[in-house]
């Protein structure tokens, strides 16, 4: 018996061995685990859209805090400026349990900064942003992530000061304005009813002295409203009038037959579809490509204008084709009439210059050529860049002999007239525009114009600036 007990006893010593050891882990991986989980080392992320490096009179950001791990404890903001430190958000968020963690893992941020209400003036400040999780590390306290961004208050809006005093513009014309603004790098033009001119600096030795080419859309009235305006960088805006007289002009109107002929020689040149896909001809086929496809090939040239050279190419009157008639005036009324019956109407954008076949083609001024190829129903076309947002088209081209890209001076040869595109004959269809609106060409070759309306004008600058 002594025996089986004295057996017995390293047996029953060595389970109760193991069952310690058991009990022990069964105690310590639980925490062991939680103390892993809750001690996480992640910082919470965050983020903070700025608008610019600017803050106005009242400037909006947003972003968000985030913490997948333990959830986002705490979140503050704030904006430091001369020593003098403004709270502009502080916030605390609840916790599910000492065990658990933060019950919130992703916060939006939006908020708006009024620098004059929070007594604060123009200046370089600093937005400082902290944010704390639930986590136990740093003595309960939680993973902490602080961001710095560098700003520049600026709540005063730029000045304007209109510098041309005479500003008479036709129906379908042009005109120059030159003014200062206070800040050179304002976002700064003319607007005429809904178009925006772009003010362009550089020409003269001032800086901050602009200078813009408008227009008067042919469709615009009298009543038109015109004016500067600017926005700097940190989003403060001011526009000013100036006095100005806007011109009634009346425009010719004219219907043109369309006989098959016309259409079985001219449609085959073009390729367009209806929504479904679906090929047209004819009438059907003329219809399309007169509406559709005129307003296609214009975005194109508008397009062209977005990037102009900051340099005034061009000096004196402008050329038109020489030996040449007249046969379509600019923003002619058009009506289209097939078998005896009206089908379209369109504005004719441009003069056509009719001379004799395959007329060498000049450059109507000093320039540079942005555009040397096919645009639809305006056939083969070179548009030269004269600066500041002027530019000359010649269309319906035989043939082309400059490169886009290149340099040509006034007269130089840009290629021979033709019968390219929706043209019935040989001749030049010469248009100008400024910035996306066309113009009359008129006033471009009368040197009077000219002088009366754009070179005194910045002549009479130059002397002061």
């Amino acid at each position: 018996m002594r025996q089986l007990f004295s057996e017995l006893k390293p047996k029953n010593k060595k389970v109760k061995i193991k069952l310690i050891i058991f009990l022990c882990l069964l105690l310590f991986l639980p925490s062991a685990w939680l103390l892993i989980m809750r001690m996480e080392g992640s910082k919470p992320a965050v983020l903070l859209e700025l608008p610019s490096q600017y803050i106005g009179l009242s400037t909006e950001y947003k972003g968000s805090v985030s913490d997948p791990g333990s959830g986002v404890r705490k979140l503050w903001i704030g904006l430091l400026k001369d020593g003098k430190e403004v709270v502009l958000k502080e916030e605390e968020f609840p916790s599910q349990s000492f065990i658990s963690g933060g019950s919130v893992n992703d916060i939006p941020i939006q908020m708006k900064i009024e620098p004059r209400k929070l007594g604060i003036g123009d200046g370089k400040a600093i937005i400082r942003i902290a944010a704390w999780d639930y986590s136990w590390r740093n003595w309960w306290h939680g993973n902490r992530t602080y961001l710095e961004h560098e700003v520049i208050i600026d709540t005063k809006p730029p000045e304007i000061d209109i510098l041309t005093k005479n500003h008479n513009i036709s129906q379908g014309g042009a005109g120059l304005v030159i003014y200062r603004v206070s800040e050179t790098d304002a976002k700064t033009g003319v607007v005429v009813g809904g178009n925006f001119f772009p003010g362009h600096s550089g020409y003269f030795k001032d800086g901050a002295v602009f200078m813009a080419f408008i227009a008067l859309d042919h469709l615009q009235g009298t009543d038109t409203e015109i004016h500067v305006e600017a926005i700097d960088k940190a989003g403060n805006f001011v526009r000013a009038g100036f006095p100005y007289y806007l011109k009634k002009r009346s425009f010719k109107k004219d219907t043109i037959s369309i006989p098959d002929q016309f259409l079985n020689w001219k449609m085959p040149e073009f390729d367009i579809a209806d929504s479904r896909g679906r090929q047209l001809a004819g009438i059907e086929k003329f219809l399309a490509v007169n509406s559709t496809m005129r307003k296609e090939n214009a975005d194109l040239f508008a397009s062209l204008t977005g990037k102009t050279g900051n340099n005034l190419y061009w000096k004196g009157s402008f050329l038109r084709l020489p030996k040449s008639a007249t046969k379509s005036g600019f923003a002619d009324r058009r009506s289209y009439r097939y078998k005896g019956k009206i089908v379209d109407h369109q504005y004719h954008m441009g003069i056509d210059l009719a001379s004799t076949a395959h007329s060498s083609v000049p450059a109507a001024n000093d320039g540079k050529v942005v555009f040397a190829d096919v645009n639809g129903i305006y056939g083969k076309t070179v548009v030269l860049d004269h600066g500041f947002g002027l530019f000359s088209l010649y269309s319906h081209l035989s043939r082309i002999m400059v490169q886009k890209g290149e340099m040509v001076s006034r007269g130089n040869i840009l290629g021979l007239t033709g019968t390219t595109g929706l043209a019935g004959g040989d001749h030049l269809h010469y248009g100008m525009m400024v910035q996306n609106v066309f113009i009359n060409p008129l006033e471009w070759w009368d040197r009077s114009w000219i002088q009366n309306n754009i070179t005194s004008k910045i002549q009479d600058i130059h002397n002061g600036y």
